[in-house]
């Protein structure tokens, strides 16, 4: 199993976007908390939520591109199986059944974590002090961060929901706080000035 900095490493190098790798930066913070909350590897988890995208820049037509050529990647540097099959599930157009609880928590992380970002990116606080009714309220608003899959984040909620016993409410706490503890380096700390 590659490690963390072996996987950052190859983010890195296939993806220039900062925005795109604050993102995979969040949905890790998101699905390390998950991992936590079911006693799984944090790390194991944490590497999945990270390369989810990693192809994405590169490949972006999901016809043919993302997360096929990730896989491939993947694949030829002898990443498990189960983060393989997560970054292939986390893609609904693939349709590969979600089956594990991280490939439950990659998707239920990955719109939300940008939905998240974006209400963080509106404030000036940040993300600091964001609670969930503020993310719903936002959530109602279609022609804000339009391009965020309402869908997806409400089937991902609802999966995990079931695995874990957590309400929409408590599914958003647990996102918002995990984001909120690397606010700096996700840069969604408070506006300066």
């Amino acid at each position: 199993m590659p490690s963390r900095e072996q996987a950052w490493e190859l983010v890195c190098e296939w993806t220039e976007s900062d925005s795109l790798r604050k993102h995979m930066l969040a949905v890790e913070a998101a699905v390390q908390a998950y991992a936590r909350h079911f006693g799984a590897d944090e790390e194991t988890w944490g590497i999945a939520a990270l390369v989810h995208d990693l192809d994405y820049e590169r490949y972006p037509d999901l016809e043919t591109g993302h997360p096929r050529h990730a896989v491939e990647e993947l694949r030829r540097r002898e990443y498990p199986e189960e983060v393989i099959h997560a970054v292939l599930a986390h893609a609904e157009f693939m349709g590969v059944p979600r089956e594990t609880l991280l490939d439950k928590a990659l998707f239920g992380c990955d719109e939300l974590a940008g939905f998240v970002t974006a209400c963080a990116y509106v404030r000036p606080q940040g993300i600091a002090g964001m609670t969930p009714k503020s993310v719903k309220k936002k959530l109602k608003a279609p022609s804000f961060a339009a391009a965020v899959s309402r869908e997806d984040i409400e089937t991902g909620a609802a999966e995990l929901g079931a695995e874990s016993g957590l309400d929409f409410d408590q599914h958003l706490e647990l996102v918002i706080g995990a984001m909120s503890e690397r606010a700096e380096e996700l840069g969604i700390g408070p506006k300066e000035g």
